[in-house]
């Protein structure tokens, strides 16, 4: 899961740094603001890479994801991108499960294939 949910950050921070350029041209937000913003947006996308896997991680993210779309309202294009990166994080994490449920249950089998005697 850590590696899908990684990966989806990953993809955050730059369309989160693209997002910022695009928010620079409003001659109503002022360039400090706009950096502000996403640079501490960018910086969380990071530092939740490594956090994912401990309590709360998911659910930091998917408070990441509502920013994501809620940025809607000042670069519009944010609504549709935040909607799709809400979508790619559902799917991080709901296969990334299975793939770590797959994956402990092969573990576990190989391991009580490796104690049988009967194992060739």
């Amino acid at each position: 899961m850590r590696t899908l949910c990684a990966s989806t950050l990953i993809g955050e921070v730059f369309v989160i740094g693209f997002a910022g350029l695009v928010a620079m041209k409003d001659p109503d937000l002022a360039t400090s603001t706009v950096w502000t913003v996403s640079g501490i947006a960018m910086l969380l996308c990071v530092l939740l890479c490594g956090v994912i896997t401990r309590p709360g991680g998911i659910q930091l993210g998917w408070a990441l994801q509502i920013a994501l779309i809620a940025s809607g309202v000042v670069v519009p294009t944010m609504y549709f991108m935040g909607v799709m990166f809400a979508a790619l994080w559902w799917a991080s994490v709901h296969y990334g499960r299975k793939i770590d449920e797959a994956k402990a249950r092969f573990a576990a089998q190989a391991q009580s294939a490796g104690a049988s005697p009967d194992a060739a």
